[in-house]
């Protein structure tokens, strides 16, 4: 079952006196987030709406209705901010990450299972997905389309043709 809010980002610290935020983004990049008129605060998913938002260094600065000083501000330090799917449309073959993390990944011609998906590293050229076996070995894949056949995340699995040797060093 897909999660109705997705973790964004993370408030790290205050902005000048007049209640902005700092905001460690965990997206593709801090850019995403500026779109968005509503973000969600803490496990609870309060509604927060935002007031402006920017860029600086690779962070959000962001000021939410209502927090107006700096000691409000500093309150939020650590907090979670969640995005609604509703609000992040995403195009067909694209996955959150946050999708992704647990699925079963199983051979595509033998359903041999390669075990869990338990990270995505991002790289240059493409991601790579970090699988957990049960035995707790990790694996490395490359997320391409010669190795990922199919990503079904609502029924929680993905189905991969590893190029040749590719596990070879885990068995």
């Amino acid at each position: 079952m897909l999660k109705q809010y997705l973790e964004c980002g993370k408030i790290v610290s205050t902005h000048g006196l007049g209640g902005e935020l700092r905001v460690q983004p965990w997206c593709d990049t801090p850019d995403f987030l500026l779109d968005f008129e509503i973000l969600y605060l803490g496990k609870d998913h309060r509604p927060c709406r935002v007031e402006r938002a920017r860029v600086q260094k690779n962070m959000l600065l962001l000021k939410l209705e209502g927090i107006d000083c700096i000691d409000t501000a500093a309150a939020l330090r650590g907090k979670i901010l969640y995005i609604d799917r509703a609000d992040a449309p995403v195009e067909e073959g694209e996955h959150f990450v946050q999708d992704l993390i647990g699925l079963s990944v199983v051979d595509a011609d033998t359903e041999e299972s390669y075990g869990k998906l338990s990270d995505v590293l991002h790289t240059g050229a493409h991601d790579v997905y970090e699988l957990t076996r049960e035995d707790g070995k990790k694996l490395l894949l490359p997320a391409i389309k010669d190795v990922v056949i199919q990503t079904d995340v609502e029924g929680g699995v993905m189905r991969i043709r590893p190029l040749k040797g590719l596990f070879d060093h885990a068995y």
